[in-house]
């Protein structure tokens, strides 16, 4: 579905993002994690053609820039670290938007399968009862809510997720990552996620990239990158006796 070769972001004489290659397919959920500063943010970024690169993305083995931008949101949705808004939009609107990319002009009507896709969304995210709010009253936690419904309406194939549960209590990173794993279900769809919590990377994804300074340290199952050698090589410590102190705590 979506292969990423030889990816390099550059910023003057700084590398952010150095030779990183992978690919996801249906029904795969790819964790990106890695330490404060490993470039990760800037892989979605970049992916979804909104920092500049070298490299070679692939969607359906057809170069992405060769895509016009509408035919791009047809495929890939992209839910970004934070979502500031200063407009008065109601919830309804923002999720609405999402069926921009298949309107046939600006001011068309929504047909019938852009109802039903908005309507499924409203659905699956439990939003039916503040669609007439204002998004400038909702809190964090029902803001991302409200983007990811708008997501779900836009019916892509591809997720690009850069830390969707970034600032959320408990209650709303396990609402979201349930939402998201929710929507995988359907045959035909990918995700690919940054995660900086690695309990949540472990909980809810099958593959994962390990990134340490722009660079891939590991790359394939969950478990098998995830372990002691890998993480305690990036995070300069003791990663599973640090997790194990902390579950210590409650028992």
């Amino acid at each position: 579905m979506l292969e990423v070769k030889n990816l390099k972001v550059r910023y003057g004489n700084l590398t952010i993002v150095d030779d990183v290659s992978f690919s996801i397919n249906e029904g795969q959920w790819l964790m990106i994690v890695g330490p404060n500063g490993a470039g990760k943010s800037t892989i979605i970024r970049a992916v979804s053609q909104g920092a500049p690169y070298t490299g070679e993305v692939f969607l359906y083995d057809k170069k992405i820039e060769e895509y016009k931008p509408y035919e791009r949101a047809r495929i890939i949705g992209v839910l970004a670290q934070s979502n500031y808004v200063n407009y008065p939009f109601t919830v309804r609107e923002v999720i609405r938007l999402g069926r921009y990319a298949y309107a046939p002009g600006i001011f068309s009507r929504q047909s019938e399968e852009d109802e039903r896709y908005i309507s499924e969304a409203i659905e699956m995210t439990g939003l039916g009862s503040l669609l007439n709010k204002s998004v400038l009253t909702l809190s964090g936690g029902e803001l991302q809510r409200v983007f990811l419904a708008q997501l779900f309406a836009q019916n892509p194939r591809i997720l690009l997720l850069d830390e969707p549960t970034n600032h959320l209590d408990l209650l709303y990173q396990k609402q979201v990552f349930a939402l998201i794993q929710d929507w995988l279900k359907t045959p035909g769809r990918a995700v690919v996620s940054v995660v900086h919590d690695l309990s949540l990377a472990r909980a809810y994804g099958r593959q994962a990239l390990l990134l340490d300074k722009g660079k891939i340290k590991a790359l394939g199952d969950i478990d098998e990158v995830l372990n002691p050698k890998n993480l305690d090589m990036v995070y300069s410590m003791d990663v599973y006796a640090w997790m194990r102190s902390k579950l210590e705590q409650w028992r």
